[in-house]
């Protein structure tokens, strides 16, 4: 039934806001050049890994060794604006479609966090990861590592319909409020280096 919402829901949303997806195609394009979307691998369902979409928020800005430059030094202007208003997820409704996210679940971190989780921790991935999700309701990137892991598996536990449509009216209240976007000194979140807790 979740599979059924998820298909019918996502592919609503793209028609929908269909002219605002163009816009902001457009607008990366224009600002930022090609490729209009950001794809990286991530882990899915079972550490499973998928290629996640999203639009471009920063140039490929590099160092005289070739190295990328910090995240605060690529992220533009219009990617901020993206951010803020959560405008660059919305390519994230194409993984729903295509069944390698859900709309409600935990977000896919990086691959190359998967070595450093507990026992505990991969539990996260008995779930498709989301849009959005528990700890994305309670705090976003404000969250401490430890307290993401907590709630995504809090989640992967005791995901229902009823609580998916209840972070999923929270996760519009907290667009609206452009809440909890980055940590404090960080453009997103600090990096995470494993974790010793037993949760």
């Amino acid at each position: 039934m979740k599979r059924s919402i998820d298909l019918v829901t996502s592919l609503t949303l793209l028609i929908l806001f269909s002219p605002i997806i163009l816009a902001v195609s457009l607008m990366v394009r224009f600002k930022m050049g090609a490729p209009i979307l950001f794809t990286q691998q991530r882990p899915g369902l079972h550490g499973k890994s998928f290629y996640l979409y999203k639009f471009r928020t920063m140039h490929d800005l590099q160092d005289k060794h070739g190295n990328l430059l910090s995240d605060e030094m690529r992220l533009t202007a219009f990617g901020k604006f993206l951010r803020k208003y959560s405008l660059d997820e919305f390519p994230q409704l194409i993984n729903v479609v295509k069944g390698e996210m859900s709309l409600v679940g935990p977000r896919p971190f990086l691959m190359e966090y998967l070595p450093l989780y507990t026992k505990e921790q991969m539990a996260r991935h008995n779930v498709k990861p989301g849009i959005t999700g528990w700890a994305q309701v309670n705090g976003r990137n404000t969250l401490t590592w430890e307290e993401k892991f907590e709630m995504d598996i809090w989640y992967a536990e005791n995901h229902n319909l009823l609580l998916d449509l209840k972070i999923l009216t929270m996760t519009a209240h907290k667009v609206l409020k452009k809440e909890g976007i980055s940590q404090q000194g960080q453009v997103t979140m600090e990096k995470f280096t494993g974790s010793n807790e037993v949760m």
